[in-house]
């Protein structure tokens, strides 16, 4: 029962992030928030919310292992695997915003992460830890950057599609339905972690960095192949971009102040593979044709994943 209950969990997490954003859109939209805004806000957060949901549940019951490696494996794949799909199916010319905000920013905050969490070894402790101090430093962060974001961006106040056509009162219907869904959801792949580790032989953190990140990561994979198949790049990789910003600032922000996340050894090594990751796309936009990522460069970055993910589960 509890398999089952794991997988429909995924179901109901995914699902029902998508009725809150699509509610609380269509929610803006009615009383007049200009869509820049809530795209940088309702719907950013949105592709972040399984993330969120998940390192809620998983930090209550202080099972920090999943916490962590589900948001690393969740930057991982929408760096390498996502980012590289979409520039296969179509070479990603990056904007201008994303080149100059939203990548150096990803770059900085998974340098910030990596110096934060080596505590023992700079000297400041006896462990190497995310701490409530760095959480909360983290979630002022992912404010500052939201708020910069709008005012770097032209407000346009036009009608949200979603909204057309939607009374309020349905509108909130599915805002409250999808948080319902959500937490019911996340609970049951928190729950149904331990007994899937148990069932495969590995770690909650190894089921955490492949099953959970990958299912999680599935609405930026959907919105990333969708935008590169309509020729749209900068949908394709501000998306993915933009998810990693949210989810080291905000889920790994929010879970520690839950409560404080120690890094073990297997975690710094998804640590360094995210900054890997990271160092490619930064290096990849800044270099060759300018602001472009090639499908030579989309195969190398997939062949890194799972790579990775063949040696992670294979000798750890």
């Amino acid at each position: 029962m509890e398999y089952f209950l794991f997988i429909l969990g995924f179901g109901l997490l995914i699902y029902g992030a998508d009725l809150l954003v699509n509610g609380a859109s269509a929610i803006g939209s009615k009383l007049n928030i200009p869509d820049t805004v809530i795209g940088l806000t309702i719907v950013a957060l949105g592709t972040s919310l399984p993330e969120v949901v998940i390192n809620v549940f998983a930090s209550v019951r202080g099972d920090t292992s999943l916490a962590i490696s589900n948001v690393l494996g969740s930057n991982m794949m929408n760096i390498l695997l996502i980012v590289g799909t979409a520039s296969i199916i179509y070479p990603l010319k990056i904007t201008r915003s994303t080149t100059y905000r939203d990548i150096p920013v990803n770059f900085f905050a998974v340098i910030l992460l990596a110096l934060l969490i080596n505590d023992a070894y700079f000297g400041f402790g006896e462990i190497s830890r995310l701490g409530p101090i760095e959480g909360l430093f983290f979630l002022l962060l992912i404010i500052i950057y939201i708020v910069v974001s709008l005012r770097k961006s032209k407000i346009e106040n036009e009608p949200d599609p979603r909204s057309i056509g939607t009374p309020f009162m349905k509108s909130l219907l599915l805002l409250l339905l999808g948080v319902a869904m959500m937490v019911i959801g996340g609970r049951w792949i928190v729950n149904g972690t331990i007994k899937v580790s148990e069932l495969l032989g590995i770690s909650s953190s190894e089921v955490g960095l492949v099953v959970v990140a990958t299912a999680t990561s599935l609405p930026e994979l959907a919105t990333s192949v969708i935008a590169a198949i309509k020729k749209n790049p900068g949908i394709a990789v501000g998306n993915a971009v933009g998810s990693c910003i949210f989810n080291i600032f905000l889920v790994l922000g929010l879970s520690s102040v839950i409560t404080p996340l120690p890094f073990d050894l297997t975690s710094t090594y998804d640590m360094l593979m995210v900054l890997l990751a990271s160092m490619l796309i930064f290096i990849f936009v800044f270099t060759g044709r300018g602001r472009q990522i090639e499908r030579w460069e989309g195969i190398l970055m997939i062949v890194i994943y799972f790579g990775y993910m063949v040696y992670r589960l294979g000798f750890n």
